[in-house]
């Protein structure tokens, strides 16, 4: 039996809350406001719980924050529950959200195969009126979308790309029975997380690979480690301590803390030093854990690329790749996209079976049934995979008609760009609060650490108002305003600006250039408190 055929609710309506999205976010939400006597549902697009986890399946998948960020901090869902790898992989994800319901019961409140297609606010009766791809309805007081950064796939308009005769797939749309690439031809167009992920194991099976890369993923080792359960007991003795550093930390990572000193303040032999035991230690801790202007000053910025290049270079076999793979100049400041974790991915490209393809300087023509066509040569491919990547932040709910209480919709409202207070909310969209969405922290705070930094805000609000009599919140205009142009003057200033990213919308044509996300985790949360403590100002309450 599947998920999707066990406990699916029919709570009557209206509800108190209605969530829509059943990753990190989603189910917290859900678990805390059960808690306080509210009734709450969550509908889901997919068959089971996870989110991200839910879909992403493909060979190599695995989060990319170590063990103990990526897992909520109670108690009672760590004190029994056994990580094997410091980065756990996708199957080990989806155990861990089996292991969340088996404890909180959580299952029972979620409607699954549920895809939300539209909603509105229906001013008279003071209720979110909700539509879903199978007929599905529901009304709740309050809406909060948690629909995560990378709800919508992106595909690039490739010529021919429906006439591939084999498995064209997307990394986020893997068949969950899996995908055979043992002794066959596979192309991967893209070199972001997931392209590097894919690349790494099916250059251990396919009888050849060609990878197509536009611009060169500065990717970080990962330094996996595997953790039996004596390692992890001793490592829950400082959970406790851990996981409250996680809370308070600028990265929203217990370990991983810069360096007060300027990288153009330390020595030749110093700078190299911090450098170097970054590195060691793997993860983000080379991106966000050495010396604190890294990613403010071009300069510092500079020489943390330097590093990285060499240490890069020195990996490669064919001197010919350097330009391609870790080129003399940066394509980008360092860590201005957001770098991936690898395994031995530069390695890959000294096997005889792979092929690197650079399509910014031969680009790609045409797909035909039996390959890729680029400006200068032909590839043969029996599979291809589109690592092309997501609408980040703001197509999820783009995919959703969101109407106000006048038949505003939400597309209008940020037809230009967006605009939000706090992330959170919108102007003529009453009683909706959104999490882990655009003009938040998303891309800076992993996902059950934001789910519970940001998620208890939500929670707060939704009890304050409650214990106030209050029917409605909504942002107002002048408080967006200002919000809004707080993003602006951060971005124009910001080593983010000078790259094109996800973060910033620039990886999808015709698509707003802006910072998507707010940078600094514990200022957000500062600012977000601030308002609680003032009665929620920039909010209009009722």
């Amino acid at each position: 039996m599947t998920p999707s055929d066990t406990r699916r609710p029919e709570t009557s309506d209206p509800l108190d809350v209605l969530i829509i999205g059943a990753g990190f976010n989603g189910i917290y939400q859900l678990h805390r406001l059960r808690q306080l006597g509210f009734s709450v549902r969550i509908l889901e697009a997919g068959a089971d719980l996870g989110g991200i986890w839910h879909w992403n399946c493909y060979p190599g998948a695995r989060v990319d924050s170590h063990v103990p960020n990526y897992e909520f901090s109670m108690e009672e869902l760590w004190r029994d529950w056994y990580w094997t790898e410091r980065f756990p992989a996708w199957s080990e994800l989806r155990r861990y959200f089996k292991y969340v319901d088996d404890k909180l019961d959580l299952k029972r409140d979620i409607r699954f195969n549920t895809r939300v297609t539209a909603a509105a606010f229906d001013a008279g009766q003071k209720l979110w009126q909700v539509r879903s791809e199978d007929g599905h309805q529901a009304t709740a007081r309050f809406l909060i979308p948690c629909l995560g950064f990378a709800a919508r796939v992106y595909i690039p308009e490739i010529p021919g790309l429906d006439r591939f005769a084999g498995p064209c797939v997307h990394t986020a749309h893997w068949p969950q029975q899996g995908l055979e690439m043992q002794g066959r031809r596979v192309g991967v167009i893209g070199t972001g997380a997931s392209g590097v992920q894919v690349i790494q194991e099916a250059a251990k099976v396919a009888a050849h690979l060609t990878v197509f890369q536009r611009t060169p993923m500065l990717a970080l080792p990962m330094q996996q480690k595997r953790y039996d359960k004596a390692a992890m007991d001793g490592m829950k003795r400082e959970y406790p301590a851990m996981l409250q550093r996680r809370a308070i930390s600028a990265t929203s990572y217990h370990d991983i803390v810069a360096d007060r000193r300027s990288a153009l303040e330390a020595s030749p032999d110093e700078r190299n030093s911090v450098f170097g035991a970054a590195w060691e230690r793997g993860g983000f801790h080379f991106w966000a854990g050495t010396f604190h202007d890294v990613l403010s000053n071009k300069d510092a910025n500079r020489l943390a690329y330097d590093y990285w290049r060499d240490r890069t270079r020195a990996r490669l076999r064919d001197v010919g790749l350097f330009e391609t793979l870790a080129p003399t100049e940066p394509p980008h400041p360092f860590g201005a996209k957001r770098p991936s974790l690898e395994q031995g991915y530069y390695e890959v490209f000294n096997q005889d079976n792979v092929t690197l393809v650079d399509i910014r300087n031969n680009p790609i023509h045409r797909v035909t049934a039996g390959g890729v066509q680029t400006t200068t040569s032909f590839h043969d491919l029996d599979v291809l995979v589109l690592a092309t990547g997501f609408d980040a932040s703001t197509g999820g709910f783009k995919a959703i008609d969101l109407r106000g209480p006048d038949g505003n919709t939400l597309n209008e409202l940020w037809s230009d760009g967006v605009r939000t207070h706090l992330g959170m909310a919108m102007p003529g969209f009453p009683n909706l609060l959104m999490l882990y969405g655009p003009q938040s922290p998303t891309a800076f705070c992993n996902g059950p650490t934001c789910a519970e930094l940001q998620g208890d805000w939500v929670v707060e609000c939704l009890r304050y108002l409650n214990e106030r009599g209050h029917r409605m919140i909504e942002a107002t205009p002048e408080a967006t305003e200002t919000w809004t142009r707080q993003m602006a003057e951060e971005f124009r200033g910001s080593l983010f600006n000078a790259a094109d990213s996800w973060y910033v919308g620039a990886n999808i044509p015709g698509k707003p250039r802006e910072l998507l996300y707010y940078a600094n985790t514990q200022k957000y949360l500062a600012l977000c408190a601030e308002s609680a403590a003032n009665g929620y100002a920039g909010f209009v309450l009722s």
